[in-house]
This record gives C-alpha cells, sequence and structure tokens, in this order.
C-alpha cells in the first residue's frame, strides 16, 4: 500500500537526466510471445526516448525461448540474458535479474504480455516525481477463469488480514523500484521470497497505478487454476511470510477443541451416547492435529531454508553481459 505521506515533501528527480531502466523478465518457455514482447518494450523505450536495459531471466526453459533471445541480443546490445542452473521459480529468478541490473530504476513484469509494456512510462514518471517504489493493480483481467478470479481476491484478502504489513489487494508483480529501494530488497536473503509482501515492507514512498490486464497474447499459462505447484505455493509463502495468525489460530482452536472435548465427554455420560459420535469426534480431533501441525511445519521449514545457508538460485551463464 502506497505509505503515507509525510510533512517533509520528496525531491522529485530531475526530468532532464536521461535514466537507465533496467526491465526484468522472469519466464519459462515463452517462445511463442517473446518476439512480440521484445518489439514492444523496444517501442516503448524508443517513443519515451528513455535508455533502457533488457533482462531476461531464463528459468530452465525447454522450447525455443534461448535461441529467440540470443538472435535477438546479437542485434540489440541492451537485452541481455541470465540462464539459470536448473529451474528455481519466479521470485528466485526476478532477484537474480535485480542483482545484475544497473539501471537507475528496476521494472519487473511478467513475459507473457498480460502486463502491457506501454503501462511503463506512467510509473517512470510517477518515479521521477519522487515515488521510490510505483506498483500497479489490477483494476479487471481478461482472459481469466471465473472461479479463478474469485480465489485470487479472496487469497489477496486473507494474506492482507492476516499481515502485519498493509499490503495492496490486487497488485501483481508488476511495479517499479528504484535502485535504493532494489539494493534494500537484495539485503533480504530469505528463501521462497515473497515480493508481494516484501515491497510494500521496505516502506518508503509508494504509489499506485491502475490498469486493466490482458489475456495471454498466446502460449498456455504457467500459473492455471489447477497447477500443482504456484498459486498455493505462492498464497502459502505470502501469509506466513508476514503474518503469525495460523499459530494463533492453531493456539485457539486447540483451546476450543479441548473445551469441547470435555463437553462431549459430559454430556455422552450423560446420555450414553453410540459409538459413531465418538468416531466423528476422534476424526475431527485427528484433522485439527494434522491441519496445526501442518501450519507448523511450514514455518519450520522457512527457517530451516534461511539458516542452512545455501544461496537461493544459481546461474549457469549469462549473455549480453561485459562484466
Amino acid at each position: 500500500m502506497a505509505a503515507k505521506k509525510s510533512s517533509a515533501k520528496t525531491k522529485p528527480r530531475a526530468a532532464a537526466k536521461i535514466a537507465l531502466i533496467s526491465v526484468v523478465l522472469s519466464f519459462r518457455n515463452e517462445a511463442s510471445v517473446l518476439p512480440e514482447m521484445i518489439s514492444r518494450l523496444v517501442e516503448v523505450f524508443t517513443t519515451e526516448r528513455l535508455d533502457y536495459e533488457l533482462i531476461f531471466v531464463n528459468d530452465d526453459s525447454t522450447d525455443d525461448s534461448l535461441a529467440i533471445l540470443t538472435k535477438s541480443a546479437a542485434k540489440n546490445d541492451r537485452i541481455k540474458v541470465i540462464n539459470m542452473s536448473r529451474r528455481f521459480g519466479v521470485s528466485e529468478c526476478v532477484m537474480a535479474g535485480i542483482a545484475l541490473s544497473k539501471g537507475d530504476a528496476v521494472v519487473t513484469i511478467d513475459a507473457d504480455l498480460q502486463d502491457p509494456p506501454e503501462v511503463i512510462p506512467e510509473l517512470v514518471t510517477k518515479w521521477r516525481d519522487g515515488a521510490e517504489v510505483v506498483y500497479t493493480v489490477r483494476t479487471g483481467r481478461d482472459g481469466e477463469h471465473p472461479l479463478k478470479m474469485w480465489l485470487t481476491r479472496m487469497a489477496y484478502r486473507a494474506i492482507k488480514l492476516g499481515s502485519e504489513i498493509d499490503m495492496p489487494v490486487n497488485a501483481g508483480d508488476f511495479r517499479l523500484l528504484g535502485r535504493l529501494a532494489c539494493d534494500k530488497l537484495l539485503e533480504l536473503g530469505e528463501h521462497d521470497p515473497y515480493p508481494r509482501g516484501l515491497v510494500p515492507w521496505l516502506g518508503y514512498k509508494q504509489e499506485p497505478v491502475y490498469y486493466r490486464r490482458d489475456a495471454r497474447a498466446a502460449g498456455e499459462a504457467h500459473f492455471s487454476l489447477f497447477s500443482s505447484l504456484n498459486p498455493y505455493k505462492t498464497f502459502i509463502s505470502g501469509l506466513t511470510s508476514f503474518s503469525m495468525a495460523p499459530i494463533f489460530l492453531i493456539f485457539i482452536l486447540g483451546g476450543g477443541v479441548a473445551a469441547l472435548s470435555l463437553i462431549g465427554l459430559t454430556i455422552a455420560g450423560i446420555m450414553d451416547a453410540g459409538e459413531l459420535i465418538w468416531v466423528l469426534f476422534a476424526l475431527f480431533l485427528w484433522g485439527s492435529l494434522l491441519f496445526a501441525l501442518g501450519f507448523v511445519g511450514i514455518y519450520v521449514g522457512r527457517t530451516y531454508k534461511d539458516v542452512r545457508g545455501r544461496p537461493r538460485y544459481i546461474v549457469k551463464d549469462t549473455i549480453g553481459f561485459n562484466d
């Protein structure tokens, strides 16, 4: 959420300076949309007369994505490629791209053209006006399943409700970060990073830009409703990264179950209830225990990942970087 305005005015950045804008795109198997994405990005920056670099972070693609980018980089030295050693995930690839970027500001955007590159100049304008972070809020989404949209809204609200910070609803990974925010974000060494929460956590002046998300230009969605990995991992990561609410929920649930058990035993002793009630009650207790252990296990697992000291990602090689 946008930070509250303080009494001190934020000094706008000099418009006369030709800023270098880095665009970081984390992708996997997007050969069908990459040529159009590159064309539209180049057109945006050419029209706006902004210096730029396009950093494509290849999350171990198995299609022709790398071949397309290699040819494009040979024609345009502003196009750069980071190849990961294996599949690490969207957020990790975004962090790798930010780490190797050199821009005065960094724009993170999906490579599937659902987030229109034509919105980037508006992000840059608000950054020039003094915002350190410019995030985008989706007013609508084309080509998405209604059930997925409902579940997404509920997930955003659940994370926001349980979070210790104020996170905007319907704000995705399409955003602009000033160099200061980028450097501070990279200092956070969390595994399974959740940028949608980490960026608001940083503070500084944050301003929104509203837009309508387009349907995919081509290819298949990698974050479908019934994907076995992405949507649910993202929700759980966001919930456990910025909230202790599940732990308190377990405490309350445990106390409630204990109280109900005592009442049930008292009533059963008086009414001589059948065995079926006891079987169902035992199943309820068993399910509650598994639920509690599951959430505790998630927190323990996140702690384990952070303390064992492994790198969040490994870069195999790069294309287009001078050093």
